[in-house]
């Protein structure tokens, strides 16, 4: 008969709560960081010099085709060898921001291609500069209508931090690794984990659906 021992993996919850912090405040800053490098890379991608183009175009696709884990070992141990060391939490944001920064260069740039010609040409007429024009008449529609794809995509990311225990950062997979090395009570230990990175995507999901139509392009 199995014998399951759930108090003994919720007795260790201050390891936990600190992991569930960590991984939030990984997400926060690469979320943030993450989106405006995106925008970047979109308006680059569609209004920028043959030059940035095939740049921006070459990081996302090099981004987007190849596995995080392998994206953040080489900022991790790969970087060093060239005289950059990263903590493990400067590391892991660097790799979270560039790997969003690629989804979401695409998922705007998608947004930023629906808007209509009529009302760009419109805002050009009232003598508003080209940047005026972008971020004032094009981006916050654009946003509107990828920010469903793009909370997705956030959350997304939230999860992929698993991986970044992997270089020691102190995040819940790293807690829950360490719960269970203690008391060898892995599947119990690992069901917990499972169940606050439930409540971590549910609750992230739903802040960021608050926060879009009140903060970032209007409603």
């Amino acid at each position: 008969m199995i014998s399951l021992d759930f108090p003994a993996v919720l007795a260790e919850w201050p390891l936990m709560a600190k992991g569930a912090g960590i991984t939030l405040a990984l997400t926060g800053v690469s979320a943030v960081f993450g989106l405006a490098l995106g925008v970047a890379c979109a308006w680059a991608r569609l209004h920028g010099g043959a030059g940035l183009r095939f740049v921006a175009g070459a990081y996302v696709e090099l981004i987007r085709n190849t596995p995080f884990i392998v994206q953040l070992f080489f900022l991790f141990f790969g970087l060093p060898s060239l005289g950059v060391r990263l903590s493990p939490e400067a590391a892991s944001v660097l790799a979270m921001v560039i790997n969003l920064g690629a989804y979401a260069a695409e998922i705007v740039r998608a947004g930023i291609a629906t808007t209509p010609r009529g009302q760009i040409e419109a805002a050009r007429s009232l003598a508003l500069s080209e940047m005026q024009v972008f971020t004032r008449v094009v981006l916050p529609p654009a946003l509107k209508r990828v920010w469903p794809a793009m909370v997705s995509q956030i959350v997304i990311v939230m999860l992929g931090s698993a991986v970044c225990g992997q270089i020691a950062t102190a995040e819940l997979s790293h807690a829950v690794n360490l719960i269970q090395g203690r008391n060898f009570r892995a599947f119990e230990a690992f069901i917990v984990g499972t169940a606050i990175y439930l409540v971590l995507s549910i609750a992230l999901r739903r802040l960021l659906n608050w926060i879009g139509p009140r903060f970032i392009f209007g409603r």
